[in-house]
């Protein structure tokens, strides 16, 4: 897409000093969300820093569980029948429980794709100067730390341009890198050491969604994938050699330098994993070949010209006086005061400067989890380390993926917004045959959770979520959004017809009510129940027209009367219905207190 025009900009205090922007650590993570997290979009890492031993916890945007899946019910439209009535009876209770006819099938699972282990065989307790850093400039993670006479230093990054993550250890005297290299998997895997300089991990998703063991043998219909590590060193007297058929031992180095990339059999959300025609291990080897005679400064370069392109076009100045930065990061000597100390003095000293970092780190965070041709972030970015994550790990479009992107506009990071544009157009596809046979209605819709195989029917548990159709037209929302920023040809070959298909859907959802005005029935405020009137205090979340529903309608609505006028399309059938449809939607409702009402009831 067209940048705009965007001027890069440089974060720097009125002085010209780059402001510094570092999330600093004074000890190697206990836990997953200790550790640093790097990423080119769609490969990425959790880095720990440990000094006996380093592990990169791997991750891959298109590993999942799962294959293309058929989200439609002709059993929905009579189950939808019932809960009008009820809702329309006032029956709020019976017509939450009732609402299980409309739900579909669960999501499908994101996926750890596994550990770079690096054992250097020294005990931890020997170390001195120990810090861990992840530098928010350069997107790069550093590890220092003494043992004895000797410096370590860990660097790493994860590069768009090579696709490759790159690890480089080095110490201040010669010879003393020393360590095993090993690749492992919580999914079924095997690992082969090609030669003294290289090693595959080869492996397969399972097909099926279920309760997911550790390396439980699966039916290998899911995506398969693969991991390449290769090495690189120097020094008079380094050495390497294969362990076991599936370990790498490297001695005397002054330095390595570790590769690693990964590729997935993924094909796109519509086409089944036992019928991709891509290799994942010919895709894997071919950018890691992109790299093999590259030097690190090259691909630190390479690295930073890509990464800093996007992160160094905005900057946030909150404080001329970044001195207590200096401090933390121990240019004047003293002890280091990590990130998450200044979290915790935050309530007494707000110290604006943390506020710089923390707005800098979430567009840090997008950038690395969300770039052209990726996937969509997920409910982690693209960071897990389990199995059976929370929340299967997958977009939820009742808030969570919408906040992922809300900062992309007006942060100036355009570009990353587009696998969210791709991921709106592949739920449109199955979400218009979710609209015709569980809703028989025109258009498109979604609910409020989905996955890579862009799944568009509701929910299989519990009414409160799963009971609203309304996510794929709060994520369009961003289509319309999208387009006030570049005002180019997007709306018209891209943002319009996803539009329009969402508001021909909301146009036939919309129901005849009492009072004259236009409902939604059922209705849910996502994640939210009330207690329902006449019930004995029981709770119930199924009713209509909730403030969240219209507020979204009439947002589209409005963004498809805009877009005709700039298209030329406003004589068209459907602008007039909408036009009519907007004087008939149920007006906000002002409670007592004089606070918006979240839901309404029938007088």
């Amino acid at each position: 897409m067209d940048d705009g025009g965007r001027i890069p900009a440089r974060p720097t205090t009125a002085e010209g000093e780059e402001r510094p922007l570092k999330v600093v650590f004074a000890s190697p993570a206990e836990h997953f969300t200790d550790a640093a997290p790097i990423g080119n979009g769609s490969l990425g890492a959790m880095v720990w820093g440990g000094v006996a031993s380093e592990k990169l916890q791997l991750n891959l945007d298109t590993l999942w569980t799962g294959v293309p899946g058929n989200y439609t019910d002709p059993s929905v439209p009579s189950a939808v029948a019932v809960v009008r009535k009820l809702v329309h009876d006032r029956q709020f209770v019976d017509a939450t429980n009732a609402a299980s006819g409309l739900y579909g099938g669960p999501t499908e699972v994101y996926q750890p794709l596994g550990d770079v282990n690096i054992e250097f065989g020294t005990s931890s307790q020997d170390y001195s100067s120990y810090k861990r850093e992840l530098d928010l400039h350069t997107a790069t993670v550093l590890v220092t730390y003494n043992i004895g006479e000797v410096q370590y230093t860990r660097e790493h990054f994860c590069s768009n341009p090579h696709q490759v993550i790159v690890t480089k250890l080095s110490a201040n005297k010669s010879g003393h890198i020393s360590c095993t290299l090993s690749l492992d998997s919580k999914l079924t895997h095997s690992v082969r050491v090609t030669n003294a300089n290289e090693m595959i991990m080869d492996g397969t998703c399972p097909g099926q969604r279920h309760v997911l063991q550790q390396n439980e043998t699966n039916d290998a219909t899911g995506i398969k994938f693969t991991a390449v590590l290769s090495l690189q060193m120097g020094g008079a007297m380094a050495k390497a050699e294969v362990l076991n058929d599936h370990n790498l031992r490297i001695d005397n180095a002054d330095w390595v330098l570790l590769l690693v990339t990964a590729a997935s059999s993924f094909s796109g959300p519509f086409i089944n994993p036992s019928n991709s025609k891509i290799d994942p291990e010919s895709v894997a080897l071919r950018n890691l070949n992109m790299s093999r005679n590259v030097t690190f400064d090259q691909l630190k370069a390479a690295h930073l010209k890509d990464y800093q392109g996007l992160f160094h076009r905005v900057s946030l100045i909150l404080s001329h006086a970044p001195a207590i930065e200096k401090t933390n990061l121990n240019e004047t000597g003293e002890a280091i005061k990590i990130t998450a100390e200044r979290v915790n003095s935050f309530r007494s000293n707000e110290d604006p400067s943390l506020v710089e970092l923390l707005f800098q780190y979430g567009r840090y965070l997008l950038i690395s989890c969300s770039r052209p041709g990726t996937q969509v972030s997920n409910l982690q970015g693209i960071w897990n380390q389990d199995l059976s994550p929370a929340w299967q790990s997958a977009p939820h479009l009742n808030i969570n993926l919408q906040m992922n992107y809300w900062p992309t506009l007006p942060c100036n990071l355009g570009e990353c917004q587009e696998p969210l544009i791709d991921f709106i157009a592949a739920l449109a596809v199955n979400g218009t045959k979710t609209a015709k046979i569980n809703y028989q209605t025109s258009g498109w819709v979604t609910h409020h959770v989905s996955d890579i195989w862009a799944k568009s029917s509701a929910f299989n548990e519990d009414a409160k979520y799963a009971v609203w159709p309304m996510g794929g037209a709060w994520l369009c929302t961003h289509l319309w959004e999208h387009y006030q920023y570049s005002l180019d040809k997007f709306l018209k070959n891209t943002a319009y017809p996803l539009l329009e298909g969402c508001a021909l859907f909301l146009a036939d959802w919309l129901t005849e009510g009492r009072n004259g005005y236009l409902e939604t029935n059922p209705s849910i405020s996502p994640e939210h129940s009330f207690i329902a009137p006449d019930s004995g205090g029981q709770q119930a979340s199924v009713s209509y027209s909730t403030t969240m529903d219209v507020s979204i309608i009439r947002e589209i609505f409005m963004a498809i009367i805009s877009s005709a006028e700039v298209l030329g399309k406003s004589d068209s059938t459907l602008v007039p219905k909408i036009k009519k449809a907007l004087s008939r939607l149920t007006p906000i409702m002002i409670a007592k207190d004089h606070t918006i009402m979240e839901w309404v009831y029938y007088t």
